[in-house]
């Protein structure tokens, strides 16, 4: 936690478009988070694919530059108390531009900025079961890399079942400040 007691939470996004449903979920986290949480959206639009010659962590990218987007990335993640990842799914899985930003947060391997971070997943999709699968296998893969994910922390919205208020919806805000709270109170008791 910040020296003020704040709790920080770094939210990522798994949708790059600016009007996606899981972009607004994200701003509702940080538009209504409780008082003393602070969530701060990360931005992973310039973000290259991992590639193990561009990361001086590792064997082959001796000499290797960090690109200033993963610098970044990783700085935001790193001074983050705790994450909150928000993800659509795509072909029934999570999408490539978050995957992509847990890869590299999980290095350098063992020491990544995820590691022992408590990690919360929610997301919206289009099918009936509200992206229950990429939510699933982005927990699985930010726990890999190290990140401590909270299985409490869950929501999954059935974009087709939102109505005219979207996810401006009390029940769907309701929803996301539950899963907020669950997550800073998990930062709080760690403390």
């Amino acid at each position: 936690m910040s020296t003020d007691n704040t709790v920080e939470i770094a939210v990522l996004v798994g949708s790059l478009r600016k009007a996606s449903i899981n972009r607004q979920l994200a701003e509702v986290a940080r538009d209504n988070a409780p008082d003393g949480v602070t969530v701060n959206i990360v931005d992973l639009q310039a973000l290259p694919f991992y590639n193990e010659d561009n990361d001086p962590a590792t064997p082959d990218g001796q000499g290797a530059t960090l690109a200033e987007s993963v610098v970044a990335v990783r700085a935001a993640v790193g001074a983050a108390d705790a994450v909150l990842l928000v993800t659509p799914e795509y072909n029934g899985t999570i999408p490539a531009v978050l995957k992509n930003a847990i890869d590299w947060l999980s290095r350098p391997y063992g020491t990544g900025a995820v590691k022992d971070k408590p990690v919360g997943v929610i997301g919206a999709a289009l099918g009936r079961f509200g992206g229950k699968w990429s939510r699933e296998d982005t927990r699985k893969s930010v726990g890999i890399a190290g990140g401590r994910v909270i299985e409490e922390v869950e929501v999954g919205i059935t974009t087709a079942d939102l109505t005219d208020e979207g996810v401006g919806h009390a029940d769907v805000v309701a929803q996301v400040l539950v899963a907020v709270s669950r997550l800073a109170d998990e930062v709080k008791v760690n403390a």
